[in-house]
């Protein structure tokens, strides 16, 4: 079926008549929402009519009446501080329904495309390192409750998707998402509170896939009117899952946001960083929390059709500015999370690290745990001599493993072409002297500024040395 026919069909649908409050399925059993906090809840009801909510925490009776016009009705309801306690919801408009088994937790949102959506049964061909030992112990968090959003597209704004919550057993485990899962995991150990994770990503996506059109009409060489009767496959198009997946889960209480996206924007990264940054502002605006912190991972090495080319790197050189520029957020660094093996596979199978170093980032920049490592040894300046340069990192105070080979580094003199180096640590001063015998008077040094380049690099943490390049060379 042609996308054009599907996205019309959809934004043709009526309102259903309703006989009793009716509820989207992100207010489903299960649910976790987000403690300490005004929690917005909505649905629908006939128009004009009176509807009551009244939690079973503290059984305080919130009452809102459905617009006139669509029968849409929106409360904020005050929710208690985080337990494992199973609460229920009744909604209430002459006829009562509920929601039970209620979690008050932590609540993040999942997006972005591939590596995001990857669940733990893993795809075709391309498995999730240890997803049998993590499916089979899954029973062990029964307070880790995840919604999965199904994979849509659509021109016009919705107002419903599909996606219940699942609690983290066997047998639903399978298709969580595999970095969501493991972020809730290492959350969950950390804080010992209900993590809930709303998984709302599409394979291949690119970013202007989850902007809206207002926003991408003002963005040269973007038209979403004009892919309308494209023959572009769905995820290559833009703005249409910001319609049809996020749209209709705005304002649903979170903590905060978790992003994998990347590849399907490789070659633009000149303008990605002011494209993500403008996304996360409208994501922020729209669900009312305008400091919600939003963390982000570094586009994993792969081949992207020259595993010696630097475009993916440059790209992943633009996250890292990215973050630079967008009040608190913040990216993992992945170069070392790979395996050789994995050059040709653009869904590195180690999802766990992933998912551990953002439950880091967010336990020590949101929830203020301090001692939690959640900052990695990055670039700061070159001292060159001749043929030998002293580099500076800033978050490497300890200095590096000593036990490591340095690999990874190469230099370039006045023909910008590079070599690979060899490089030693100065352990008094914390910094790395790299040399070259093929390159007399050094100019550049670059580290895993490759497509595809394992980096093995780390401070005393273990936390690998973000990729990096001394030059601006185009």
């Amino acid at each position: 079926m042609k996308l054009r026919n599907t996205l019309a069909g959809m934004a043709m649908l009526a309102v259903p008549a309703l006989s009793a409050v009716d509820l989207p399925d992100i207010f489903s059993d299960n649910a976790v929402l987000q403690q300490n906090t005004d929690a917005r809840l909505w649905g629908w009801s006939k128009p004009g009519k009176k509807v009551t909510v009244t939690p079973s925490w503290d059984n305080k009776t919130y009452t809102v009446t459905a617009d006139k016009k669509t029968g849409r009705w929106d409360v904020a309801v005050k929710t208690p501080a985080a337990s494992f306690t199973p609460y229920s919801i009744t909604f209430d408009d002459g006829e009562k329904t509920a929601i039970d088994n209620v979690l008050i937790g932590e609540v993040w949102f999942c997006s972005g495309q591939s590596n995001m959506e990857m669940p733990l049964r893993g795809f075709w061909t391309q498995p999730i390192m240890g997803a049998a030992q993590t499916i089979a112990y899954s029973g062990k968090y029964p307070g880790i409750r995840v919604a999965t959003v199904p994979k849509k597209g659509s021109y016009t704004s919705q107002d419903r998707v599909e996606g219940k919550w699942k609690t983290s057993n066997p047998a639903d485990a399978h298709e969580f998402s595999a970095l969501g899962y493991h972020f809730a995991q290492s959350l969950t150990d950390i804080l010992n509170v209900p993590v809930g994770i709303i998984a709302c990503a599409y394979g291949g996506s690119k970013v202007e896939g989850w902007i809206p059109q207002e926003i991408l009409d003002t963005y040269p060489g973007w038209d979403m009117n004009a892919e309308r009767d494209s023959t572009l496959q769905e995820y290559e198009r833009i703005g249409v899952m910001y319609n049809a997946m996020l749209h209709p889960l705005i304002g649903y209480t979170v903590k905060g946001f978790l992003w994998n996206q990347g590849e399907s924007n490789v070659g633009r990264h000149k303008e990605y960083p002011a494209h993500q940054k403008e996304m996360i502002e409208t994501w922020r605006k729209q669900w009312g929390q305008p400091d919600a912190p939003f963390y982000f991972v570094e586009m994993p090495p792969w081949n992207y059709g020259d595993p010696d080319a630097d475009y993916a790197a440059r790209f992943r050189e633009c996250q890292h500015h990215a973050a630079g520029i967008t009040p608190n957020s913040g990216v993992v660094c992945t170069t070392d999370v790979v395996f050789p093996y994995e050059l040709e596979d653009v869904h590195a199978s180690n999802k766990r690290d992933i998912g551990e170093r953002l439950a880091f980032m967010a336990a020590n920049r949101t929830y203020g745990i301090n001692g939690i490592p959640a900052t990695y040894p990055t670039f700061k300046s070159m001292d060159v001599t001749d043929n030998k340069a002293v580099l500076h990192f800033d978050n490497a105070d300890a200095g590096f493993t000593p036990n490591d080979v340095l690999e990874g580094f190469e230099v370039a003199g006045e023909d910008r072409v590079f070599y690979p180096a060899e490089a030693t640590e100065d352990y008094e001063t914390r910094t790395i002297v790299v040399t070259s015998d093929k390159v007399p008077e050094i100019k550049a040094v670059r580290y895993c500024f490759r497509n595809f380049a394992i980096g093995s690099v780390k401070d005393l943490m273990g936390m690998p040395l973000v990729p990096f390049r001394t030059d601006d060379w185009e």
